[in-house]
């Protein structure tokens, strides 16, 4: 008897666990959760954005972080973007290079970071400098490395 493996089990298997995040509006001035950490570290693999309604057209530094479940600071997973007037399919990742800007494009070809990045438990929050209309949905592909560890959305 074969056993038939599903589409998510080989991507589990070879591209990690994906988590999505249902469209959501942006955070007005400051930073909102967008996945949670929990239960130990884990490999952040790829992380993607997609813009659902437009972007309203005024300046908007924009950036991911983690702001860790144990004392410290929030950590930047990337430096600013500009996402004014973001258009309907405009889709959003990082490089995983901390001090590399988001990206942002109609098409990006491999969404999986160039640097995958060990993140420990927290919030990873979508961090907006101005408040503009517009929203965005988000996938997340990761990798526990401690037996637990698990990504949820916010």
């Amino acid at each position: 008897m074969s056993v038939i493996i599903q589409g998510d089990q080989v991507r589990t298997i070879t591209q990690g666990i994906l988590v999505s995040r249902a469209t959501a509006t942006l955070p007005q001035s400051t930073d909102g959760s967008l996945f949670t950490v929990s239960g130990g570290r884990v490999l952040l693999l790829g992380l993607v954005g997609e813009v659902t309604t437009v972007i309203q057209t005024q300046v908007n530094n924009t950036k991911l972080k983690l702001n860790p479940t144990a004392t410290g600071a929030d950590q930047d997973l990337c430096a600013a973007l500009d996402i004014s007037a973001d258009a309907v399919g405009e889709l959003y990742t990082i490089s995983g290079t901390v001090g590399d800007a988001m990206r942002s494009d109609l098409l990006i070809g491999n969404p999986l970071l160039a640097a995958p990045l060990v993140l420990s438990e927290g919030d990873i929050e979508l961090d907006c400098a101005a408040s503009n209309t517009g929203s965005v949905a988000w996938d997340l592909l990761y990798t526990p490395l401690d037996n637990g560890a698990s990504v949820v959305s916010a």
